[in-house]
């Protein structure tokens, strides 16, 4: 059964909160953060400071176990799948939260064949949840999915507590390849959080809202990275 977008709203909310409070969230002082993908940006987000703190864990593992009951259907999921190396805990804990099986995916081959990639027990025609902590552009997650389906997995849905949601091309390259994104928060919610708890100094929620509406501009503009290559 769906969320009410309110429930949806107080779980993004919350969740960005919890970010906030247990400080994964920073803004660059003298320079931009330079990302993975290249992109330059005024701020930087450390989700793996949630398995630091059971509290907060415990909360956002809940949250996650309603949105994956109610965005994917947990009698559409056969396994659980950890994407190497920041989403094998939160994978974990979803597992355990759900009572799936789990196995985790390899960045890079161990051995030879599609199955090198994957470790745990699984076969072929599986439908399982890939689980990451966070997403920015989304590469690294099709690669992911591209290592499952060719061991003979099926992967449709990703989950990850925090999803930057501020790239168009990410969702043109999701649809081409047929994946659908789901995550507890985004970056709006971070700042949304941020300006009605008074976090950040203002000029700082100034720069990080620049930011959001223009990211590859932003980019550009303090050198980093003028589109995405995926």
């Amino acid at each position: 059964m769906p969320l009410s977008p309110q429930i949806r709203m107080e779980i993004a909310r919350s969740t960005a909160l919890a970010l906030l409070d247990i400080h994964a969230v920073e803004v660059a002082k003298d320079r931009p953060f330079i990302l993975s993908s290249g992109v330059a940006s005024p701020v930087y987000i450390d989700v793996r400071k949630v398995i630091s703190f059971p509290t907060v864990r415990e909360k956002l593992m809940g949250f996650a176990a309603q949105v994956i009951d109610a965005e994917v259907g947990r009698d559409q999921i056969d396994a659980i799948s950890g994407a190497e190396t920041a989403g094998i805990p939160f994978a974990a804990w979803i597992a355990f939260e759900t009572g799936l099986p789990m196995q985790y995916v390899r960045k890079r081959a161990q051995g030879f064949g599609p199955e090198a990639h994957i470790e745990g027990v699984w076969e072929p025609g599986q439908r399982v949840l890939l689980v990451e902590d966070l997403t920015t552009d989304g590469a690294s997650k099709l690669r992911f999915c591209q290592a499952l389906r060719a061991a003979g997995l099926v992967v449709k849905d990703v989950f990850m507590l925090f999803q930057y949601d501020i790239f168009a091309e990410t969702g043109a390259a999701m649809e081409r390849s047929g994946i659908r994104l789901h995550a507890l928060c985004t970056w709006a919610d971070i700042l949304d959080v941020a300006q009605t708890h008074n976090r950040f100094a203002p000029q700082e929620r100034e720069i990080i809202a620049a930011f959001l509406k223009d990211p590859l501009g932003w980019s550009a503009d303090n050198g980093g990275a003028r589109s995405l290559t995926f």
